[in-house]
């Protein structure tokens, strides 16, 4: 991929780079903890990541962290994994999020907005009265420091209520959304055996409503240690017999009690997509998060008190518990409750123009509908507010960048990112200060030292490599739940680099700093030593208007051949035919390699996906190469699992 000298797509003016938070922390990290007071954003990640100690303790100063009582020093073990941050520290996350209510009481903290795209507030005090109400009877219901409290809930203002007050309490979170099925929450919540469990009786999707009740009430009869059961009643239903009632626990008016809990006490629990086997239950902690999205989101994003953040997500995944973080900055979050494309593709860009959105998250699977739909965001809606447009989930793809540039704005801030559920974080992505260039990511995030690796553990510049990070990150997981000897934990990350956490995503590290994701490594094409990206090719092959969403897959055979199917989802009315066939393989032919040709392109009912919207490209390899169904994929993870049959089927064709 060449990086000669483009021309950045987006440059922020001398102006904006003044008013940016980070330019201001950085003349103050220079001033009181010897950053450097020149070269920019280069020069402040390259300190950050030299001088851990002095950056984290810049940041928590910044931030105005408050330690209840204080830490011995910044890092007390380094190792990965392992890494031990602010021993002797105490804190809650929890008291921090809910800072902004003492001089902001009657402004909004949540806006919540449900398919009528009508914008509901709560206030800074209310949002604080209610968590300290539900704090107070989590405790009379004797939940203590360390024990689970469960959440089977949307997007709603109550879900945020109850993470934050089992936060306070010390307790430790973790939630699913209501679309997942039984045997998916039981995969996750079976594992941490929580006390408590918040439900509803069922949601609205798509202008329909979708009840919950009989879900509920299997969950109940197997998760044995839920001692209370809270029910929301938001379709109207009555609560079930032995259930208690949120406005009922919510209606006190108790001034909030927030435990100080070390600094790597568990904050919440959240799952892997769990494609292979059971999810992986990731356990963070309160220091560890607070610290790390304080810099995410009030440095890379930019967010203060004056801002709104809007990102579309669900409680089940990563990105719904860095939303909420959005209040650790003041920030006025908007929850939004619904189908990404009801009543229309445009429903989101509504949603961002209704509540007044600085900051709009959303997935590069959506801006690429919108481009295919015709959506024309800055002509139908009023979006003078949004600064930046970031997106997440997969790579966006450079027509993504071109259509939000010219169908948003041509000064919008377009922020690509890429993290993970393991570190609820970014490793890469905003920066306010710098250019953005058409298909890349900003740059490595502060106290990230972020690298691309050959096979060998040599860094690589401007050719694609492993994603490694060869520092501690304070949100990296604790540990995995029921994982007593850490070897989950250490097979998942630190077995290919000893010491190195290696992500299993191929990226490319450019000269000039930008970061380049290819999709993951596990699923990557190798095609006579030539590596690629399954993203490379979804973004040259969905172009095309007949094709609607496409899988691709390289499997390496036994004689030592390679065998690379190309999977399509055609468009209502499209046919695959040769003269589409041989338009599919001129466009990868030309615009990606010759090499990367599918052997096949197979026409298919569909394409499957986890629960959290990426395609499952490993499951499909293994049914391929012969793997029964039940071994190949966990059931619960996957959002139609009829589709697996087509693939299964074809596998025994083959054979």
């Amino acid at each position: 991929m060449s990086t000669e000298h483009p021309q950045p797509l987006w440059q922020p003016t001398d102006e904006r780079i003044a008013r940016a938070r980070i330019t201001r922390f950085q003349a103050w990290a220079a001033e009181h903890h010897g950053a450097p007071a020149e070269g920019g954003y280069p020069a402040l990640h390259q300190w950050s990541v030299a001088e851990p100690e002095d950056f984290w303790t810049a940041v928590t100063q910044w931030f105005d962290v408050r330690f209840a009582t204080p830490y011995a020093r910044v890092l007390g073990d380094r190792a990965m994994p392992g890494a031990e941050w602010f021993p002797g520290a105490t804190l809650n996350y929890a008291e921090h999020a809910l800072r902004a209510a003492a001089d902001r009481a009657d402004e909004p903290a949540l806006l919540y907005v449900d398919e009528t795209h009508e914008p509901r507030p709560v206030t800074w005090a209310e949002l604080r009265r209610q968590v300290g109400a539900l704090a107070a009877r989590l405790r009379d219901l004797g939940v203590r420091p360390g024990d689970r409290v469960s959440g089977y809930l949307p997007n709603i203002p109550e879900a945020v209520v109850a993470l934050l007050a089992t936060a306070a309490v010390g307790a430790v979170w973790t939630s699913c959304a209501p679309d997942f099925g039984a045997r998916s929450v039981l995969d996750r919540f079976q594992q941490v055996e929580p006390v408590v469990l918040f439900t509803v009786d069922g949601y609205r999707y798509g202008g329909k409503e979708h009840d919950r009740r009989e879900t509920v009430a299997e969950l109940r009869r197997e998760l044995p240690t839920v001692r209370a059961v809270v029910h929301i009643p938001l379709l109207g239903t009555e609560a079930p017999e032995g259930a208690l009632d949120w406005a009922e626990l919510t209606a006190g008016d108790t001034e909030p009690v927030f435990e100080q809990v070390p600094f790597d006490h568990p904050l919440w629990v959240l799952y892997s997509s769990g494609t292979t086997g059971l999810p992986k239950a990731i356990v963070q902690s309160q220091g560890g998060i607070l610290v790390e999205h304080l810099k995410q989101l009030g440095l890379h994003c930019d967010l203060g008190s004056e801002d709104r953040f809007f990102w579309y997500t669900s409680t089940g995944w990563m990105m719904w518990n860095f939303l909420v973080s959005g209040l650790l900055t003041g920030t006025t979050i908007v929850l939004y409750d619904g189908s990404p494309g009801y009543p229309d593709t445009g429903a989101q860009w509504r949603v961002a123009e209704r509540t007044g959105t600085t900051l709009y998250g959303t997935s590069a699977a959506y801006v690429m509908a919108c481009r295919k739909a015709g959506v024309h965001p800055a002509r139908d809606f009023d979006l003078s507010t949004v600064q930046c447009v970031a997106t997440t989930g997969s790579p966006l793809p450079p027509d993504g960048f071109r259509w939000l540039h010219d169908e948003v704005r041509d000064d919008l801030w377009i922020a690509s990112v890429s993290g993970g559920t393991d570190v609820c974080s970014c490793f890469a992505g905003a920066v306010p200060t710098l250019p953005v260039y058409t298909g890349e990511l900003q740059a490595p995030g502060l106290g990230t030292d972020l690298q691309s690796w050959d096979p060998s553990g040599e860094p690589l510049v401007d050719e694609v490599g492993e994603l490694v990070v060869t520092n501690p990150m304070p949100s990296m997981p604790i540990r995995f739940w029921n994982d007593p000897d850490g070897s989950r934990y250490r097979e998942s990350y630190f077995d290919v680099y000893p010491g190195v956490w290696r992500h299993g995503d191929w990226i490319t590290v450019t000269s000039r700093g930008s970061v380049i994701i290819h999709g993951r490594s596990d699923s990557t094409l190798n095609r006579q030593g030539v590596r690629m990206g399954s993203a490379d090719i979804y973004e040259v092959v969905e172009r095309l208007p007949e094709i609607k969403e496409s899988l691709v897959i390289g499997i390496e055979q036994p004689d030592g051949g390679y065998w690379m199917p190309l999977f399509v989802h055609l468009a209502p009315g499209a046919t695959l035919d040769d003269t589409l066939r041989d338009a599919v393989k001129k466009a990868i032919r030309e615009q990606l390699s010759p090499r990367h040709v599918p052997d096949e392109i197979i026409e298919v009912p569909g394409v499957p996906h986890t629960l959290t919207g990426k395609r499952i490209e490993v499951p499909v390899k293994r049914l391929l190469q012969g793997t029964p169904l039940e071994k190949a994929v966990n059931p619960g993870s996957i959002d139609d699992l009829s589709l697996l049959g087509f693939y299964e089927q074809l596998a025994r064709k083959r054979a």
